[in-house]
């Protein structure tokens, strides 16, 4: 019996949207100050791992609950298991937003709030595929687990706790990406360079904040100044800000100068997509007087950081003929005076390349600007073949529905896909769709969660049958 499996996810509309806008009400941010025994990274992520499953076991899965971390939900029979891998934390919700973003709003054909894109979403069009196909009565061959993670915008520890109890699938994708299939991911590595808090210069820096996360470029930076003579810097400024593409405030309070800038929020895994205020704003203040380590925190960033996420400027340049350039994203940066700064970076490498190079090329600069550097967590690049029946199995099945030809790409990203050793990533935003993850007003458009819908149906079908 042929399946029309667009008409399929069609039928499942209402009901798919109505689950998704109850995940899409949780505000699922990381939150460790709160966290408990039970809710170890905070009640958020907690809720909607518990919410995620209650639809599952109401829907006739068995579920498993691990310690507040991860979960899953299962399916089917056989001694092979295909995992799909999906994440209910969220980014913070940041500045800008027109809409309250933990209360979605459809509009136009779109569905906005955070987590519409990344990843609540493109997990329940999976979910809803995965359901389709138990209530069509499909016969299978194979057992499916579709495995939940609660911290996959930080240290996937709610993956890694999983997988300490867990056996790993044998194969399978995450639905956290896009269309056609993402079958290479570069590594991906966090340094923190750290400064002193020596502030004594003309112009003395109270503060600087910008950055929300590593892996997010900045929409906002705030910086307080002490100066005596703070109208030159007001226009100046303004000036600035005229002829560049942020915005931005000045104005006086409490005897300090206060500046504010607007850039663009965008995924790390390419800087380019956004405008990072903060390395705006170092950009502008380099023209000052600022003494001490507060003169090497900003003139690192403006002449280094600013505009240069392939780090041409710092000599540390690298590209692979398969996975393309290393990319850096200043992340989180951040000072205040007397007890010093912190800029983060974020790397994604190809292969060809590691952390300890990363390393070295930083540390040549150490002495210079006198910072420290620590290397945070690490996670290498990962390829699956495009011969590998998985990849083609996808990509058939996404040229099938789709009419295309397209052919397997490696991303800057990095998804649960690269857990297993036959992993990839696989949807759900297709090459057309607007990228709004990690933004201010992020949305989905209503018709790609079913076109997805429909798409992963046949794709878990066709690879569990």
């Amino acid at each position: 019996m042929a399946i029309d499996w667009k008409q399929e996810a069609k039928k499942r509309q209402d009901e798919m949207l109505k689950d998704l806008t109850t995940m899409l009400e949780i505000e699922s941010v990381r939150d460790e100050a709160k966290g408990t025994k039970d809710a170890p990274l905070g009640p958020g992520p907690k809720q909607a791992l518990d919410k995620f499953l209650e639809i599952g076991k109401r829907d006739g899965f068995e579920t498993v609950e691990l310690d507040g971390l991860a979960g899953h939900i299962e399916f089917g029979q056989g001694d092979e298991v295909l995992g799909l891998l999906a994440h209910v934390d969220v980014m913070p919700a940041g500045n800008g937003w027109n809409t309250d973003p933990f209360k979605p709003v459809i509009k136009n054909g779109n569905l906005y709030a955070r987590g519409a894109q990344d990843d609540k979403g493109p997990s329940m069009a999976c979910y809803y595929a995965l359901k389709m196909i138990k209530e069509l009565n499909l016969p299978v061959s194979k057992k499916v687990r579709f495995i939940l993670g609660t911290d996959e915008e930080s240290k996937w520890r709610g993956m890694t706790h999983y997988f300490e109890k867990m056996p790993a699938p044998d194969f399978g994708f995450s639905p956290d990406a896009f269309f056609p299939v993402i079958n290479g991911e570069k590594g991906n590595a966090s340094f923190f360079l750290d400064f002193a808090g020596q502030n004594d210069g003309e112009v003395e820096l109270i503060s600087f904040n910008s950055g929300l996360r590593e892996n997010m470029v900045p929409r906002d930076c705030e910086v307080v100044l002490k100066v005596k003579d703070k109208t030159p810097i007001i226009e100046a400024f303004d000036t600035y800000v005229a002829s560049h593409v942020v915005c931005g405030t000045a104005y006086v309070e409490n005897n300090n100068l206060y500046l504010h800038m607007i850039g663009k929020a965008a995924h790390g895994q390419e800087p380019r997509n956004g405008e990072n205020a903060g390395t705006y704003m170092a950009d502008f203040l380099q023209q000052f007087n600022f003494g001490g380590d507060a003169k090497a925190f900003i003139e690192f960033m403006a002449k280094y950081l600013h505009q240069d996420s392939r780090m041409e400027t710092l000599g540390m340049s690298f590209n692979d003929e398969i996975m393309g350039d290393l990319t850096m994203n200043a992340g989180v940066l951040n000072f205040e005076a007397q007890k010093g700064g912190q800029i983060t970076l974020n790397f994604r490498f190809p292969k060809g390349m590691d952390e300890n190079d990363l390393a070295k090329g930083l540390a040549n600069f150490k002495d210079e600007y006198h910072f420290t550097l620590t290397q945070g967590d690490v996670m290498v690049p990962h390829y699956v073949s495009p011969d590998d029946p998985l990849v083609k199995t996808l990509l058939d099945t996404y040229n099938r529905q789709t009419g295309e030809h397209a052919t397997g790409k490696v991303v800057g990203g990095g998804t649960y896909g690269r857990l297993m050793e036959r992993g990839v990533a696989f949807g759900a935003m297709f090459p057309d769709t607007p990228d709004t993850m990690h933004q201010a007003n992020e949305f989905v458009p209503i018709d790609v969660l079913v076109d997805a819908c429909s798409i992963y149906a046949e794709a878990i079908y066709e690879l569990i049958k």
